[in-house]
């Protein structure tokens, strides 16, 4: 038996056209920052990890895009 190198998966292809077609503008900075601050009000550690990780994504392009 011969294997073809990489292996062909049409299901990740399918998935990351879906990703592709549902993606959502990023919130504003500003709101975002709200959100950091109050998550950082309450003591929530976890909501300031998420929150200041969608900051730095919203800010900041992808890499590669110029």
């Amino acid at each position: 038996m011969t294997a073809k190198w990489p292996v062909r998966r049409p299901t990740e292809h399918a998935a990351l056209r879906a990703v592709c077609r549902s993606a959502r503008p990023a919130p504003p900075v500003p709101a975002l920052m709200a959100a950091l601050l109050d998550a950082n009000e309450r003591r929530d550690r976890e909501g300031v990890c998420l929150a200041a990780h969608r900051v730095v994504r919203a800010a900041a392009p992808e890499v590669g895009e110029v």
